[in-house]
Order: C-alpha cells, then sequence, then structure tokens
C-alpha cells in the first residue's frame, strides 16, 4: 500500500513538472510586458517595442510546448490570457500614451482604456469559443487576436523607428484612427487568418526552415523595418482572408443544403 502511495507521488509530482515550464515561460512574459511600460517611461521606446515582439514570441511559444510535453492545465490557460491582456492590451496602451497620445489630453487616455478594454473582450470571447468543436472555422479567429492586435498599435511608432520614410505620417492623426480601427478589429467578427491548420509538405521543409532563418536574420539586423513590413504585410492579409472565409460559407452552407435535400429524397 505504501509502494502504491509512493508511486502515485512520483506520477504526480511528474505531471506537475510538465506544468510549470510553460507556466514559467508565460510569466516570464509577463514580466517582459511589465519591462516594456518602463522603457516607454525612461523614453527608450526602442526596447519597448523589443519587450513586446519578444513576450510575441514566448506567446506563440507557451502553449505549444505545453501540448508537446503533455504539461497543459486550466491554470495555463489563465496564465496566457493574462500574459496577453498584460503585454498586447496593456503595455502597448502605456507604451503609445508615453510616445504621442499624452499631447492629446484626455482624449489619448480615453484612446487608451478603449484599446485595453477591447483587448479584454476579446480574450474573454477567445476562451469561450476555444472550447466549441474544432471546424473548417478552425482556420481564421473572429476578430485581430491580440498579439496581433497590440504590434498592430503600436506599427506607428515602429515605422518612426524603422527610417522607411517611403511616405510622410502626420502622426496626430494617424495614430488615433489605429487605436479606434483597431480595437474595432479586436472585438468584431470580422474573419482573420489563425495559420493554425497550415499543412506543410514533407519537401517544402527545407524550404520552411531557411525561410524562418533568414527571417529571424533579417529581423535581427534590420529590426523595426522587418517588424514594419510584417505589419503591412498582416494588414493586406486582412481583405483577403475576409474574402477567403465568405467563400469557404458559401461552399459549406451548399453542401449542407445539397445534404438537406439528399435526405429527403431519402425519406420520400
Amino acid at each position: 500500500m505504501q509502494e502504491q502511495k509512493n508511486n502515485f507521488k512520483v506520477i504526480a509530482d511528474r505531471k506537475n513538472a510538465r506544468m510549470l515550464l510553460p507556466n514559467m515561460l508565460t510569466l516570464f512574459g509577463v514580466c517582459i510586458g511589465l519591462t516594456s511600460i518602463r522603457f516607454a517611461l525612461d523614453g527608450k521606446f526602442e526596447f519597448a517595442i523589443i519587450a513586446i515582439i519578444f513576450a510575441a514570441l514566448i506567446d506563440g511559444l507557451d502553449g505549444r510546448i505545453a501540448r508537446l510535453i503533455k504539461g497543459t492545465s486550466k491554470v495555463g490557460k489563465e496564465l496566457d490570457s493574462l500574459t496577453d491582456m498584460i503585454s498586447f492590451g496593456v503595455a502597448p496602451a502605456f507604451i503609445m500614451y508615453f510616445w504621442k497620445l499624452n499631447t492629446l489630453g484626455r482624449f489619448g487616455w480615453l484612446l487608451c482604456l478603449i484599446f485595453v478594454i477591447c483587448v479584454a473582450l476579446r480574450l474573454a470571447r477567445f476562451n469561450i469559443n476555444s472550447n466549441q468543436e474544432p471546424s473548417w472555422r478552425d482556420n481564421f479567429f473572429e476578430g485581430v487576436p491580440s498579439p496581433a492586435g497590440g504590434i498592430l498599435v503600436l506599427s506607428p511608432l515602429i515605422y518612426s523607428l524603422s527610417g522607411l520614410n517611403l511616405f510622410q505620417i502626420n502622426y496626430d492623426i494617424v495614430v488615433p484612427v489605429f487605436f479606434i480601427i483597431i480595437s474595432f478589429l479586436l472585438i468584431s467578427k470580422f474573419p482573420t487568418y489563425s495559420f493554425k491548420k497550415i499543412v506543410i509538405q514533407r519537401k517544402a521543409t527545407i524550404f520552411l526552415l531557411f525561410g524562418i532563418v533568414l527571417f529571424f536574420g533579417l529581423l535581427l539586423i534590420y529590426t523595426f523595418n522587418v517588424i514594419a513590413i510584417s505589419a503591412l504585410i498582416y494588414l493586406s492579409l486582412l481583405p483577403i482572408s475576409f474574402v477567403h472565409f465568405q467563400r469557404l460559407t458559401k461552399n459549406n452552407n451548399n453542401e449542407n443544403a445539397q445534404d438537406n435535400d439528399d435526405d429527403l429524397e431519402d425519406v420520400l
């Protein structure tokens, strides 16, 4: 009997150890998000942006690592939402407020509040919808996900740091407009690609690895240029994802109508 209890304890300890690693990684993301606010307070906006990018990378890794080592848990899910709220809601709002929105007085602060509230609503809806059965709709998010929203709302600052100068921007107008548009996209049901179920053929794996290495190499050398261009590419994908979603919805409705007609014929 004593031996069985010891065996049970060993198994429980192993399970807790598997859950510990991804949760610690998630908490590390919280620290990075809060640190970005500290950088913004000191006027070091370059480091603040880099901290948010690191938080986004961690956000993309912790869940995958948890599933890989079978360390998923309800605590980890809640911690992940908390991290997203801080790193992609509160932190970007403060960074942009210290950079530009503070010049707009109360209106600038109101925009920050609206954005953070929209991120909170977006995360709450995602946690509810994530319990639904998977389908072809899993290829799409409802609205812009919070990590993408946090980076997009920072894109005017990122563009100013990139030195691209492709066109002149009046940041006093562009920044509030971006806050309003991104806040709306966060809580909307606008379909955006989730990139969850991309199937890569085995022959194309080497090209994928080369692309990943090339991307991160360019990211290290031309950090803000790469982030700015990536944000523009993501924005350009929004209308494409909308058209793709509408086409799939139409095809799915036609298939359901055909199945109903076949069932009716069988009954008759």
